[in-house]
C-alpha cells in the first residue's frame, strides 16, 4: 500500500476578523483543489478547520461533506506553549496522528491563519512525517510575517523572528531592547507579533523603550481591505502627527531594523 502525503495547507489571514478575504485572491487554485481533494485532517482548531472547509466547497467541491470529514486536533498545550525542544512542554509525539496517511489517505495540516509551522503550531506534526518516512508537500498561500518582511523595506536577507513578546510590561520592555541591540549589532531584522488587544500595549512599550532612530515598521491586516503597513523611525512615530497605530480588532506584525 502507497503511504499519502501529509500537506501543509495555508489559509487567509482574516480568521477572527469582521470580514473575510475573498478565498480566490489569497490560495491559488491549485491549494484550493488540494484542500478539497482530502479527507482527513491535523487541526489547531476543529471548528475553524470545518468554516475553512465550507470556504472551499462554495470554489470547489469536497471529496467528503464537511461533516464526513475527519478533523484531529493538536493537544492544546502543545499549540500554546510549543511543539519542538528546548520549549516549555515536552516534544509532542505526533506519529498517532499519522496513522491514515500510513493507511493510504492524504492528510492535511492546517492552523487557524497562515501557513502550519511557520509563527503557528504544526512543527511537531512534519517532524513526525519525516520520522514515518512520509512526503511532506507545502502548498502555496500566505505567510504573514514573510509578506510583512516584504513590505517593510527592512533587511530581508538577514532576520529572526521572535514570537510573542511577554505580557508583563518590564520584561516586554526587556525583551525589545534585546531585540534591538540585535538589530543595531548585526543588520537582523527583528520580527514579533501580538494578539490584537494587546497591541495598543505593546505600542505604547515600543515607543517607550527603543532608541529614537531605530526603525520600526507596522503591518496591520495583511492581505485584507484595510491592509497597511508603514515603517518609520521611533521619533517619527511618537510625533503627534503620526496616526497609524496598530489596530486593536485587527492582527498585526511588527519589525524593528536599522
Amino acid at each position: 500500500m502507497t503511504c499519502g502525503a501529509l500537506y501543509l495547507v495555508p489559509t487567509p489571514l482574516d480568521h477572527g476578523c469582521a470580514s473575510l478575504t475573498p478565498l480566490h485572491q489569497v490560495l491559488p487554485l491549485g491549494t484550493i483543489e488540494v484542500a478539497a481533494s482530502l479527507t482527513h485532517w491535523i487541526s489547531e482548531n476543529a471548528k475553524s478547520t470545518r468554516a475553512f472547509l465550507k470556504r472551499i466547497d462554495a470554489m470547489a467541491p469536497l471529496a467528503q461533506p464537511v461533516q464526513a470529514q475527519h478533523i484531529a486536533e493538536l493537544p492544546h498545550a502543545v499549540h500554546k506553549k510549543g511543539d519542538h525542544a528546548g520549549s516549555a512542554s515536552p516534544p509532542f509525539d505526533a506519529r498517532a496522528l499519522l496513522a491514515p496517511a500510513l493507511q493510504g489517505h492524504g492528510i492535511g495540516l492546517i492552523s487557524e491563519a497562515g501557513m502550519p509551522a511557520i509563527a503557528d503550531p504544526g512543527s511537531s506534526v512534519v517532524r513526525a512525517a519525516h520520522q514515518l518516512g512520509l512526503q511532506v508537500v507545502p502548498l502555496v498561500g500566505p505567510i504573514s510575517i514573510l509578506l510583512a518582511l516584504a513590505a517593510s523595506g527592512l533587511n530581508g536577507q538577514r532576520f529572526a523572528f521572535a514570537g510573542y513578546l511577554p505580557q508583563d510590561d518590564a520584561a516586554r520592555a526587556r525583551q525589545l531592547k534585546q531585540l534591538e541591540a540585535r538589530a543595531l549589532k548585526t543588520g537582523e531584522t527583528q520580527l514579533f507579533i501580538e494578539t490584537p488587544y494587546r497591541n495598543a500595549a505593546l505600542m505604547r512599550t515600543l515607543l517607550a523603550t527603543l532608541n529614537a532612530t531605530t526603525r520600526v515598521a507596522i503591518c496591520s491586516a495583511i492581505t485584507l481591505p484595510q491592509a497597511h503597513t508603514q515603517t518609520r523611525t521611533v521619533a517619527q512615530w511618537r510625533a503627534p502627527a503620526s496616526a497609524l497605530h496598530a489596530d486593536g480588532r485587527l492582527p498585526a506584525v511588527y519589525a524593528i531594523g536599522v
